[in-house]
């Protein structure tokens, strides 16, 4: 099982961090070991100063699959949930300056918590709502709709690089409102209406 990921898929939050708007999707990658489940609490690394939260919707492929033409793209897939790309920005600031790769600044332990995954029938995955609270805070709030790329278009583009396979995991970009946590928080996700994550920070 892969995780793969996407950047710079919300126009707000390009402009937020001050990166340029990208013409194709920005693909990074996560290992399995950085996944965080049942909402289990998430311990500060001592390796970073800056964790940012990123919430996002995060897709689940159903069945193996390469060079898939868009239209038929929904048919690789049947399952989403709520997850939280966590980021050392300190990290992946120092090394963007230098032109290096930025993959421990993404992938460390536990830096994708994720919601129990379910079924993609009933639920517009184009116009989706989903937030995130810090301490009862609102902190990000998004929808689909605003995606630049959106999922069927993902899965295309990234099936021409990688081959998909049934248990990947797809995140697909963060709205804006993205900043530090700090121990003793506590974060809620949510979809639409309903809390999908609760966990602390220790």
């Amino acid at each position: 099982m892969k995780i793969l990921a996407i950047g710079r898929n919300y126009v707000e939050h390009i402009q937020e961090l001050n990166n340029e708007k990208p013409d194709e999707p920005v693909v990074f990658s996560k290992p399995d070991s950085a996944l965080l489940r049942n909402n289990d609490a998430f311990y500060y690394p001592d390796f970073t100063k800056d964790i940012h939260h990123e919430v996002e919707v995060v897709i689940r492929i159903s069945k193996v699959g390469k060079n898939i033409e868009e239209k038929f793209a929904h048919k690789y897939y049947d399952q989403f949930a709520i997850g939280i790309d966590f980021t050392a920005r300190d990290l992946q600031t120092k090394l963007k300056s230098k032109g290096l790769p930025w993959d421990i600044a993404k992938g460390f332990n536990g830096s994708a918590p994720i919601s129990e995954f379910r079924s993609v029938e009933g639920y517009d995955l184009n116009n989706l709502n989903f937030g995130l609270k810090i301490d009862g805070k609102s902190v990000q709030q998004g929808n689909t709709s605003l995606m630049m790329f959106d999922v069927d278009f993902i899965i295309a583009y990234v099936s021409q690089f990688f081959t998909l396979k049934k248990g990947d995991l797809i995140f697909t970009g963060t709205p804006k409102g993205v900043g530090p946590v700090q121990i003793g928080n506590r974060l809620e996700a949510y979809l639409e209406d309903e809390k999908v994550m609760d966990f602390e920070i220790k």
